[in-house]
């Protein structure tokens, strides 16, 4: 039987490369999704004509209700995860003299909130005798948490309390579970950024390249395989995190091409 795994976010962007990169390696994916029910349908369209197995599953991941009713419905569908890759992301800009409470609240509870509450509902359903250190969690991070800068201050402070759950998830959920966390450098536009923007803003790191999002994928899995690592987490950014800027690399490369007009 193939080991399941789900995907939080997985229509769109790294999240539809992580379904097709663990689909394609054999595992039995689901996809999650809250709004984007046509992106994760067309996905889903697409791996099965290549003869790989993928579901799609719809929740919002802010509400726990429907965060327990998602897990209930895989655990009836597949038994036990084998792997819960926490990808979903929300991404707003603020700061930390003006923010919006609720705002902030959003934030944090899909992009620390929901990866704990799912993350216990997975470690509920494995039985305590499976410690084959087969199953895992993978956090995907972002490499501003080695990397401090003060934009996106709700975003960046789940994302550097999600880090710390790593090692401490690790602790606590072990040895039935796993758990790794995964920070990619740019990958992809964001927000306003403009593309002309993104081509020099993904060049700032040591390798002068984007971070790829298959890369980013691939390494997912290769935490997910690897039996002996956990607590951990992989920075994939071609060393970006190494490349200090006093404020979101965007907003940077933003003020450089302003001075060159």
């Amino acid at each position: 039987m193939a080991r399941s795994v789900l995907i939080t976010g997985g229509a769109h962007r790294l999240g539809s490369m992580l379904c097709r990169c663990f689909a394609k390696a054999g595992w039995d994916v689901w996809c999650h999704y809250q709004r984007s029910s046509s992106a994760a349908e067309l996905l889903r369209y697409e791996l099965e004509q290549q003869g790989f197995s993928i579901r799609t599953i719809q929740a919002d991941l802010a509400d726990d209700a429907q965060r327990r009713q998602m897990m209930n419905h895989i655990m009836v569908q597949s038994g036990p995860l084998y792997c819960l890759v926490n990808n979903a992301s929300s991404f707003e800009p603020d700061s930390a003299r003006d923010f919006d409470i609720d705002a902030a609240r959003q934030q944090l509870e899909v992009n620390l909130l929901a990866p704990m509450a799912l993350s216990a509902l997975m470690a509920q359903g494995i039985p305590c005798s499976d410690t084959s250190g087969g199953r895992s969690i993978i956090h995907v991070l972002d490499q501003k948490v080695f990397n401090l800068n003060p934009d996106y201050f709700s975003y960046t402070t789940s994302k550097l309390a999600l880090e710390r759950l790593v090692a401490l998830q690790a602790q606590a959920l072990s040895p039935q579970l796993r758990v790794c966390g995964v920070a990619p450098g740019l990958m992809f536009l964001s927000g306003p950024q403009t593309q002309q923007n993104f081509d020099k803003a993904s060049r700032i790191n040591l390798m002068r390249r984007p971070t790829s999002p298959a890369q980013v994928a691939a390494s997912c899995l290769f935490l997910a395989d690897n039996q002996c690592i956990t607590g951990v987490t992989l920075t994939v950014d071609n060393g970006q995190h190494l490349v200090p800027l006093p404020r979101d690399v965007m907003f940077m490369v933003q003020d450089l091409l302003k001075d060159s007009q």
